[in-house]
């Protein structure tokens, strides 16, 4: 164990469950990092991901943002091309956008792709999908509703999936936030994540919750005040 993480750990109260509030004050006095350092959600779900009604997936948009400079790029045909770039897309096209991809070129984080497109999107997915860039509707990333997915991916929109475990980690903004902004930002998290508890899961819904930077050990959260939230 290095130093810095001895010295953080005497931070922290390990055996503790705080509130939510606590829980975001606490963990901004955990800075150790040169750099702007993410605070991050875990949320251990009693769901079983094997069963499709149980897959918990979908994105929100966090009304602080994340704090990220976020590159958009949009597969889109006739005047939705036109839509896409006064939304702000930083990249729009069809065509030459596969080729661009298909030479490994990907300067973009999110993409986003009208439903016309998909069968373009189709050709690149095996390049897509490791690295998690495919287009989905889940996340609200095929639409035909260009400027508000455009809007909302340059706004603080998240995307979060359950992994096979039932564990789903997200970016809720930076250490450089407000305690006030990092604790709407995971209410908000939340909130979208409560409303897709399924109906066959039993027993408690959220079983653990842990807030944390990038280089730093974790701060329990109650998970029943984690379940309460829903707005």
């Amino acid at each position: 164990m290095s130093k810095r993480l001895k010295a953080l750990l005497t931070k922290v109260d390990t055996t503790k469950v705080y509130s939510l509030t606590d829980a975001v004050t606490n963990v901004k006095e955990l800075v150790s990092a040169k750099f702007d350092e993410t605070v991050e959600l875990a949320l251990n779900l009693n769901v079983d991901p094997r069963h499709a009604d149980q897959m918990i997936r979908g994105s929100v948009v966090l009304p602080a943002g994340t704090g990220k400079i976020v590159r958009v790029a949009v597969f889109a045909k006739g005047l939705k091309m036109d839509e896409a770039k006064a939304a702000g897309a930083d990249l729009v096209g069809n065509d030459d956008l596969v080729e661009q991809i298909q030479a490994g070129i990907i300067n973009f984080d999110v993409l986003i792709a009208t439903p016309d497109t998909m069968g373009l999107v189709g050709k690149i997915g095996r390049i897509l999908g490791p690295k998690g860039l495919m287009p989905n509707p889940k996340v609200g990333t095929v639409t035909m509703d260009v400027t508000k997915a455009v809007n909302d991916a340059k706004g603080g929109q998240i995307t979060y999936r359950v992994d096979k475990k039932g564990i789903i980690h997200a970016g809720i903004g930076k250490v450089s936030f407000s305690a006030e902004d990092l604790r709407a930002n995971a209410r908000t998290l939340m909130a979208a994540v409560n409303r897709q508890k399924p109906a066959t899961a039993k027993g408690k819904y959220v079983i653990t919750a842990t807030i944390s930077l990038t280089m730093s050990p974790g701060i329990k959260i109650d998970p029943m005040e984690m379940i309460d939230i829903r707005n």
